[in-house]
C-alpha cells in the first residue's frame, strides 16, 4: 500500500494534519534547496520524536574509511559521505518558560505545512496547546535564496490565544551534530571558532580528512504586531554551540515573530581568512533588504526557471503535481552555475548513497538540463568527468588496467572510486559507456562539436582503452567475451556476457574511432596535441577495430531476443505477475542468494540498450525484447519506470506508459519503495521529465533534425512543454485531437512530426 496523504495541488506539496509516523516522510518531502546548498524540512523548533535532521553544502564531504568484513585489492580507502554540515535552522521556543515541542504538546491542531514550488519556500502552520495549558497560534515559513545562494531566510512567527504570554526566542547555531550513516561514529566536523559579534553569531569549522573550511552565520531580528523590537539577548555560547536568546511580553491575540537570516560561506569560494567578513556581507545585505524584498526576489528568480521548465498537465492534478515536484527539485540540487559540482542521486535530501555522482548523471540527467537550461550547463557537465580522467586512469590502473585505460568510477566526490561493494564496484563497469553515450548526446542535441577536440576525445579513447582490455577472445566461441560482470540489473551479480555491457562497449570503441578519424582530418593541431598525449598508434587502433567487429553478443533463437547475459534462460522463468505480492519488495524480504538465482530484474537492462540505441533497431525488435523483459522487471529501482514509460510509449501502449509515468513522477510523494525517510530520488526525477518529452512526446534527434512522435494518455485534456534545441526555444503543445509549435527563436526551424518534415517559424503558431 502506498502512502497517499499529500494533498493533490498543481503548484505546492500539502501536508495536513500532525502525524509523528510522517514526520521522516515530510522531511524527506518537502526539502529545499538552492544547488549550494540544501536541507531536510525539520522544525525550526526542537523535536523530541523522531526525527532526521540533514543540512547539507555542495561539494563539502568527508572520507569514512570504508567498513567492509572482507578487503579485497583494489577496494576504495573510503565511501564518500555527503556531510550533515552544522545546523543554521534552529529556534528554541519557550512560552512561559514551557519549551515548544510538538512530540510533548498536550494537542496540535489546524497542522498545515505546504511546499510552494511556484515560488521556492515552505511553510508551516498549527495550533498547539503546550504542557502548561498555554494555547498558541504559529506559522513559520523559510525558503534558500537563489539570489544570494548562501543565504537561507526564516519568518516564524507565535501569537498566543486568549492570554498574555512571554515568549522567548532561542535562535542558534550547532555545529556539534553527526551523520546518520557514519560507518566508524568518527568526528566528521572540527569546529575551530565560536565567535559573536553584535546581533551577528559565526561558527567556523572544517571537516576532518578533507578540510573544507566553512562559516555558519546568523543574525536575527524580533518583531512584535509589526513594531520592531530593540531587545538585548543573552547570549549563550559553548565550544560548538552559539545562541542568543530575546524574550519579549505579548498580549492575547498579538504576534510575536523572529527573523533569521543564516546560511553558509565556504572556502571553495572564499579564501579561508575572508570567511567570516564574508559572511557579515551576506548578512548586511539579508538585513537591509529584509524578509519580504528577499521572498520577492526569490520569487521572481523561481519564475524565471518555470518559464523554461514548466511542464503542464490539463485534466490529472496528481500527474501535474508530480511532475513539477520533480523538475522543483532537480533545481534545487542543481542549477548548472558551478561546473565543479554535479547531481548527488539524494540531492541535498538525506545521505545514502554517499559520494555526488553516479552514472545517473549521463544517462539520465544531461537530456533535462541541456533541454530546460544552456547548453554550458550540459557542457559543464561533461567538462565535470574531463576534469576527472586522470583519476579514472588511476582507478583502471589499481584493478591491473594499463596504457591510459580508463575506468569511471561508481560513485564519487573527486573522481576517486568510492564504492565499496565488489560486485558494483569491480563489476558494473558499464558505468563507463554512459559517460562517453552522454559526450555523443551532447553533440547530436547541440551541434556543438567543439567539446570532443577539445576535451571529449581524450575521454572516448581512454574508456575505448578499457574496454579493449577487459575483454578476452572465447577460443571456444571464436569472439570477444565480458566475464564477471554486473550489468544495470543489479539483481544479478558476476555473470558473463551482460548483453548491455557487451553493445555499449562495442559501441564505445567504435565511436572513439569515429571521432580520431573526424579529429585527425579536421582539427588537426587539436589531434596533434592530443597525440603527444595518449600516444595512441595505428596497431592499437587496428586491435581495438578487431574486438569491436567481433564482441559476442549472447542470444536466444527460441525467444528472438538477446539474452541479458549467458545464463539467463537457466532461471526459473516465473514472471511478477505470478509473485505473490506479500513478497514485494524483493530486496526487502528476500535473501541475496535468492534475489540473484531468480529471474527478476531490478531496472531495464537489455532495454536500457534498446533505449540509448533506438536507432540501431527496428520498432519490432523493440517489441520484442520489451514483451519479453517488462514482465520479470520488479521495477525496485527509482530509474527503471522512466525506461519503461518512454518505451511503452513508442510502442503506443498508453494505459502502460501512463502507469509507468504515474509511478516515476510520484515515486516519492506516495512513496512506492517504501524508503522515502531516508531521502528522495533526486537523479530519477529527470527521467520522469524524459518519460513526458521522449514517452509522450516522442522527441528524438535523428539525422541533425528534432522529430516528434506526439501522444497523449487519454486521462489528460492536453500537456506542453519547451526544449531548448540549439538556442532557439521551441514550445509543443499537445491535445487530444491537435498538436501546436511555437518557436521563439530568430531563424526558422525545420523539424519532423510523424515523419513529415514541417518549418515552424519565429513567432508563429503552427497546428498539426
Amino acid at each position: 500500500m502506498n502512502q497517499d496523504y499529500i494533498i493533490p495541488n498543481e503548484w505546492s506539496i500539502i501536508e495536513e494534519g500532525f502525524d509523528v509516523t510522517r514526520v521522516k516522510s515530510s522531511e524527506s518531502l518537502f526539502s529545499i534547496g538552492n544547488g549550494a546548498m540544501g536541507q531536510r524540512a525539520n522544525f525550526e523548533e526542537n523535536y523530541s520524536g523522531s526525527t532526521f535532521q540533514g543540512s547539507y553544502i555542495a561539494g563539502v564531504y568527508y572520507p569514512d574509511k570504508t567498513k567492509v568484513g572482507w578487503w579485497k585489492n583494489g577496494y576504495p580507502e573510503y565511501f564518500a559521505k555527503v556531510l550533515n554540515a552544522p545546523n543554521w535552522i534552529g529556534i528554541n521556543v519557550m512560552i512561559n518558560d514551557e519549551a515548544l515541542d510538538l512530540n510533548t504538546c498536550k494537542k496540535v491542531s489546524n497542522f498545515r505545512r505546504e511546499l510552494n514550488m511556484k515560488e521556492g519556500w515552505l511553510a508551516r502552520t498549527f495550533t498547539a496547546v503546550l504542557p502548561n495549558d498555554v494555547e498558541i497560534e504559529v506559522s513559520a515559513k523559510r525558503f534558500l535564496s537563489l539570489d544570494l545562494d548562501e543565504l537561507g531566510a526564516i519568518e516564524y512567527s507565535v501569537t498566543p490565544i486568549s492570554t498574555n504570554a512571554t515568549i522567548t526566542f532561542e535562535p542558534y547555531l550547532d555545529s556539534g551534530i553527526h551523520n546518520e550513516d557514519s560507518n566508524w561514529d568518527d568526528q566528521f566536523w572540527n569546529t575551530v571558532k565560536v565567535s559573536v559579534d553584535g546581533a551577528q553569531a559565526f561558527i567556523e569549522a572544517h571537516t576532518m580528512k578533507t578540510y573544507f573550511h566553512t562559516c555558519t552565520f546568523m543574525q536575527s531580528n524580533i518583531v512584535v504586531n509589526k513594531q520592531k523590537q530593540t531587545i538585548k539577548p543573552s547570549v549563550s555560547q559553548t565550544d560548538n554551540r552559539v545562541s542568543f536568546s530575546y524574550t519579549t511580553e505579548v498580549n492575547a491575540n498579538e504576534t510575536a515573530t523572529i527573523y533569521k537570516y543564516a546560511g553558509y560561506t565556504v572556502d571553495r569560494n572564499h579564501e579561508i581568512e575572508e570567511l567570516v567578513s564574508a559572511a557579515k556581507k551576506v548578512l548586511a545585505t539579508a538585513v537591509s533588504s529584509g524578509f519580504d524584498v528577499l521572498l520577492d526576489q526569490q520569487k521572481q528568480a523561481w519564475s524565471k526557471i518555470w518559464e523554461m521548465a514548466d511542464i503542464t498537465i490539463d485534466g490529472d492534478v496528481k500527474a501535474q503535481q508530480g511532475i513539477r515536484f520533480n523538475i522543483l527539485q532537480l533545481n534545487h540540487t542543481y542549477l548548472g552555475k558551478d561546473a565543479r559540482l554535479n547531481i548527488g542521486p539524494k540531492g541535498f535530501t538525506g545521505e545514502k548513497y554517499g559520494g555526488s555522482t553516479y552514472w545517473d548523471t549521463e544517462a539520465y540527467c544531461i537530456p533535462f538540463y541541456m533541454a530546460t537550461k544552456d547548453q554550458q550547463v550540459a557542457r559543464n557537465l561533461l567538462t565535470y568527468r574531463y576534469n576527472q580522467l586522470d583519476r579514472a586512469i588511476e582507478n583502471a590502473e589499481k584493478l591491473g588496467f594499463k596504457n591510459g585505460a580508463a575506468l569511471y568510477p561508481m560513485v564519487t566526490m573527486n573522481g576517486e572510486e568510492c564504492h565499496n561493494e565488489w560486485e558494483i564496484t569491480f563489476e558494473e563497469i558499464h558505468r563507463n559507456g554512459a559517460i562517453a553515450f552522454a559526450i555523443y548526446n551532447y553533440h547530436r542535441y547541440t551541434n556543438d562539436y567543439s567539446y570532443i577536440p577539445e576535451k571529449g576525445l581524450e575521454v572516448l579513447v581512454g574508456i575505448a582503452r578499457f574496454w579493449h582490455q577487459r575483454v578476452n577472445f572465447s577460443e571456444d566461441k571464436q569472439q570477444y567475451v565480458m566475464l564477471g560482470v554486473t550489468g544495470p540489473n543489479e539483481y544479478e551479480n558476476n555473470i558473463n556476457n551482460n548483453w548491455y555491457t557487451n553493445y555499449i562497449a562495442k559501441w564505445c570503441i567504435d565511436y572513439a574511432l569515429e571521432n580520431i578519424e573526424i579529429v585527425k582530418n579536421e582539427y588537426p593541431s587539436d589531434f596533434e596535441r592530443i597525440l603527444n598525449k595518449i600516444k595512441i598508434s595505428d596497431e592499437e587502433i587496428q586491435s581495438m577495430k578487431k574486438v569491436a567487429d567481433n564482441m559476442y553478443f549472447p542470444y536466444s533463437e527460441k525467444h528472438q531476443v538477446y539474452l541479458q547475459q549467458d545464463g539467463f534462460l537457466d532461471k526459473e522463468l516465473i514472471t511478477v505477475a505470478d509473485l505473490d505480492p506479500s513478497q514485494r519488495p524483493i530486496n526487502q524480504k528476500w535473501s541475496w542468494d535468492r534475489i540473484l538465482r531468480s529471474p527478476y530484474i531490478k531496472q531495464a537492462d537489455t532495454l536500457q540498450g534498446f533505449y540509448f540505441f533506438e536507432d540501431h533497431f527496428t520498432t519490432k525488435e523493440l517489441e520484442r525484447h520489451f514483451d519479453f523483459y517488462e514482465p520479470f522487471t520488479v521495477h525496485e529501482s527509482s530509474l527503471s519506470p522512466c525506461v519503461h514509460s518512454i518505451q511503452a510509449a513508442k510502442l503506443g501502449r498508453m494505459e502502460q506508459a501512463y502507469t509507468f509515468y504515474l509511478r516515476t513522477s510520484r515515486l516519492d510523494l506516495d512513496d512506492y519503495n517504501k524508503e522515502v525517510e531516508e531521502g528522495l530520488h533526486i537523479t530519477s526525477m529527470a527521467g520522469t521529465w524524459m518519460s513526458i518529452v521522449e514517452g509522450f512526446g516522442g522527441m528524438r534527434v535523428k539525422d541533425n533534425t528534432l522529430t516528434f512522435e506526439p501522444k497523449i494518455p487519454e486521462q489528460w485534456d492536453g500537456y506542453s512543454f519547451k526544449v531548448n534545441f540549439r538556442n532557439q526555444i521551441l514550445k509543443v503543445i499537445v491535445q487530444q485531437d491537435k498538436t501546436l509549435f511555437e518557436l521563439d527563436g530568430t531563424t526558422h526551424l525545420d523539424i519532423v512530426v510523424n515523419g513529415e518534415k514541417v518549418t515552424i517559424s519565429p513567432n508563429n503558431m503552427v497546428t498539426i
